[in-house]
């Protein structure tokens, strides 16, 4: 694969070996590049260095100055106050490394892999058998999948892991129910596969729930039963199964609404930790890290008190000699770092669980699972707001179900394609196709572009606006790029270095070539939404620059035509793949 450096990275090198031939007693320095609103980089590092050698600062960086190679990739330096550089690279250089970027021959656009790659397990998308997906599985499913796109796009190994609450209590009174009613998971004619099994699922649920609570010997029936699925009882397990594939059918329908692909061997959920539970609470008794508390085996940290001031443990088996939630999220980690052999364990989980996996880490560190070498993140995410800033609610105050959120979206994204559908000739076929991916584009976007640790207002009508910082701006961006190239004629894309570019052009070429270390950096700190900002930006470029630069002008020169043409088709393949990976379509007519 063709790796290109960026211009910053360039640059800093240069002024790094500046430094150091202009001032060898300095060691090693940092020139502190940035980017500038006074030139196109801004270098500070020379400061710090003139009050470490007791110089002159503007005579230390007249030095550096004199000590960089002429002409290629710098135009011009300032010398600006306490010894700031203001630089300004060349049109030649920033068109050349565009070109390059272009010309990458694996579609990279020259974003290198990473230097150390490692084996990342994230564990996202956690919806639990036999219950309907609501508005609060959105966020783990939408960041995970991101996340995942990136880390590999990066060059990270990445195993996904889905750890779906499939066991417990409540399945021995579902099982029991479908015992004693044996057709009761059979769908209804009428509905879609998804719809149908969830419809069932919850039918189930409901009638088996109002025999549990008004009839004793069904409860204690169905306690019987949960003993029964524990022991592994073949007929129990063999019901569980079905209560479990049928959930998957559902959830495969919500994923592919999402436009997410969910494999079945990445769905390991509670019970895939079962056989470890046992083994978990001794080595963690055995070793110390767990004692026995009131019959119970707890573990105990200093700084987790409740209100009485008394330490508040981690349960790991229960009085009872149940198994606490912390057993088999301890199980899996010891799986995921000893079988599956990950350096890093990625949880995109709700903020309301970080001390759940704080004390869960930390018995996990303790127990030596997790140690220098491997590291465990909570990727914590905030709330999903209604427009009146509290929790999403329908207006009878239930939780929204997700399904009908994302239908909604795609139902008023449709309207908004409707709209401009003459303009460019769309058949209804395409409309509805792209209505789809705006919609689902819209309900990712806005949660990406958000900080996942912040709340954020659910809001459809700014969502599907096609101003302001929404996916329908970008992906109209990557549409108006396409209607251009293919109005192009016989004009085609070439890079032209000889050309003087207009400050629109340069601004837009200088942003094309951020991606990678926007890209490198969203990558190391699990921060999607620091994509999505360099996208908006790159389409706000985009703006700027058609306002500024015509295209397509009878009265440009040929060569003038191909460079535009260039640097937006680079655009749009910079649109395309940045979007691909917040798992966002680009449609090319809309």
């Amino acid at each position: 694969m063709a790796s290109v450096p960026s211009l910053a990275s360039t640059l800093q090198q240069q002024l790094a070996d500046a430094l150091t031939a202009a001032l060898p007693d300095a060691g090693a320095a940092d020139p502190l590049l940035r980017r500038s609103d006074r030139a196109d980089f801004q270098a500070n590092g020379i400061l710090a260095l003139a009050k470490k050698l007791k110089g002159n600062p503007r005579e230390l960086a007249a030095q550096v100055t004199a000590a960089l190679p002429a002409g290629g990739l710098i135009k011009d330096i300032e010398v600006s106050g306490p010894g700031f550089l203001n630089i300004t690279l060349t049109d030649r250089a920033i068109v050349e490394t565009l070109a390059a970027r272009a010309a990458d021959g694996e579609g990279r656009l020259g974003v290198p892999l990473k230097d150390d790659a490692g084996t990342t397990v994230i564990d996202y998308a956690q919806p639990n058998v036999a219950k309907e997906m609501h508005v609060g599985h959105l966020r783990s499913a939408v960041i995970g999948d991101a996340v995942v796109k990136i880390l590999e796009f990066t060059g990270e190994n990445v195993v996904r892991r889905h750890h779906i609450g499939d066991w417990g209590t409540q399945f021995g009174m579902l099982i029991q129910y479908l015992i004693e009613h044996p057709g009761a998971l059979k769908h209804e004619g009428g509905a879609s596969d998804g719809e149908a099994a969830m419809s069932t699922l919850n039918r189930v649920y409901k009638e088996s729930r109002v025999l549990f609570d008004s009839d004793e010997e069904f409860k204690a029936r169905s306690r019987d039963r949960v003993v029964a699925l524990q022991a592994g009882d073949p007929e129990t397990l063999e019901l569980w199964h079905r209560f479990v594939d049928e959930s998957k059918i559902y959830f495969h329908s919500v994923f592919d609404k999402l436009d997410m692909v969910i494999d079945d061997p990445d769905i390991v959920g509670e019970s895939g930790y079962n056989d470890m539970l046992e083994e978990t609470c001794r080595i963690l008794e055995e070793t110390g890290v767990a004692v026995r508390s009131e019959g119970a085996l707890c573990v105990f940290f200093d700084d987790v008190k409740g209100p009485d001031g008394n330490k508040v443990p981690l349960i790991v088996k229960k009085t009872n000699g149940g198994y606490g939630y912390a057993a088999t999220d301890l199980s899996a980690i010891r799986n995921r770092v000893q079988d599956l052999k990950a350096d890093t364990l990625l949880y995109v989980v709700d903020a309301r669980q970080s001390l759940h996996f704080k004390m869960v880490f930390e018995t996990a560190r303790r127990a030596g699972w997790l140690n220098e070498d491997v590291k465990a993140v909570q990727l914590a995410f905030g709330t999903v707001l209604g427009k009146d800033g509290k929790p999403f609610k329908t207006r009878e105050g239930e939780t929204v179900r997700l399904e009908d959120l994302l239908d909604e979206a795609v139902t008023r994204a449709t309207a908004v394609v409707r709209d401009k559908a003459d303009k460019v000739g769309l058949s209804e076929e395409e409309i509805v196709e792209n209505g789809r991916y705006v919609g689902i584009g819209a309900v990712k976007y806005a949660d990406l572009s958000t900080s996942a640790v912040r709340d954020y207002k659910f809001d459809l009508d700014q969502m599907v606006a096609l101003h302001g910082d929404t996916s329908v701006y970008l992906q109209y961006a990557y549409a108006r790029i396409q209607s251009i190239l293919r109005k192009a004629g016989d004009a085609v894309p070439a890079a032209h270095p000889e050309l003087e570019l207009a400050p629109a052009e340069r601004a837009l070429g200088l942003h094309l070539d951020q991606f990678g270390e926007v890209l490198a950096e969203v990558g190391a700190g699990y921060e999607p939404h620091k994509l999505a900002a360099y996208l908006y930006q790159l389409a706000s470029h985009l703006t700027t620059f058609y306002d500024q630069c015509q295209v397509l002008s009878p009265d440009n020169a040929p060569e003038v035509v191909e460079n535009r043409l260039f640097l937006v088709e680079l655009t749009a393949r910079t649109l395309h793949q940045g979007m691909a990976l917040l798992g966002i379509r680009t449609p090319e007519r809309l």
